[in-house]
């Protein structure tokens, strides 16, 4: 048997996002530390996301879409618009404050939503790094198929091909889109691995696996995955991280001093504004919606 996480769903207004990451039972797959799956949903004309200014420290952040379409600004002076099957890495090492809003003209019209939004750790040696952003154009990521199967890596190696995405440790993330009885090969070479089932029906030998839960692959163990019905899956992981990391609200950080200290300076608006989006900002909260954990 596989070890599982079914998701937690919150409700945010106008769609659910279902959550993986962090679990009492698993705080980490890799450097992956934190697993949201949005959508599918649909905003009427006028209406859209608007995810305010808020600040993250000592991880990057990775944004990609199945549907619609989603504007990034932040502090860097950043202005940033992506679509389905490009890539959005925002890394926020010593501190970043971003917005994720939908873009004029698709509140004008109306449009669906969906995607994933996950979180890596930064490892050992590199938490403060300067923070940054790269955005990598869906032309830009290279494609695996085999006429049944598709499959976009958006970071790391595999299938023998490579992401130009940058790796603060190694990782490996793919979108595989397959034709109902298509089968794929999982190597065993990362050290930690996981995958979701986004839509449609699939089995990891011959193991069902439940839409939208987490399933954590056994280390060391190559395993192929079947599509029952046309699916998308998602597979992610990577290095296996020695170090605890906590996390507290949007602030990963192996000290817990650290983030008490980001606390401060949030409550404080000692973070610099994002160009273009600078009248809102979402407080600190008292409670998180994302537990701390360890």
């Amino acid at each position: 048997m596989l070890d599982v996480i079914a998701p937690s769903t919150h409700d945010i207004g106008a769609f659910d996002v279902r959550r993986t990451l962090p679990d009492k039972a698993r705080t980490m797959v890799g450097p992956f530390i934190f697993v949201d799956q949005f959508g599918p949903a649909h905003f009427d004309v006028g209406q859209g996301m608007d995810v305010r200014p808020h600040p993250h420290i000592n991880l990057a952040t990775v944004t990609y879409l199945f549907e619609g379409a989603i504007d990034h600004r932040d502090s860097l002076g950043t202005h940033a618009t992506i679509r389905p099957g490009a890539c959005n890495l925002m890394t926020a090492g010593r501190g970043i404050v971003h917005s994720e809003r939908t873009p004029p003209a698709e509140r004008a019209t109306g449009s669906a939503i969906s995607g994933m939004q996950t979180w890596l750790a930064l490892p050992d040696g590199k938490e403060e790094i300067d923070p940054a952003f790269e955005h990598v154009a869906k032309d830009d990521l290279p494609l695996v198929e085999d006429g049944s199967l598709l499959a976009r890596v958006i970071m790391g190696s595999l299938w023998g091909a490579t992401s130009p995405i940058t790796q603060h440790s190694a990782t490996i993330y793919a979108d595989i889109l397959m034709n109902a009885g298509a089968a794929l090969p999982i190597d065993a070479e990362a050290d930690e691995r996981a995958v979701i089932v986004a839509l449609g029906d699939a089995s990891l030998d011959g193991e069902r696996l439940e839409r939208y839960s987490l399933y954590i692959l056994k280390p060391g163990e190559a395993m192929t995955l079947r599509a029952d019905t046309d699916a998308r899956v998602m597979l992610l992981g990577g290095e296996a991280f020695t170090t605890p990391r906590h996390l507290w609200w949007n602030f990963v950080s192996s000290s817990r001093e650290r983030i008490a200290a980001v606390k401060h300076d949030w409550k404080g608006r000692k973070f610099p504004l994002v160009p273009g989006d600078s009248e809102e900002y979402i407080p600190l909260p008292l409670v998180p919606q994302t537990p701390a954990y360890p």
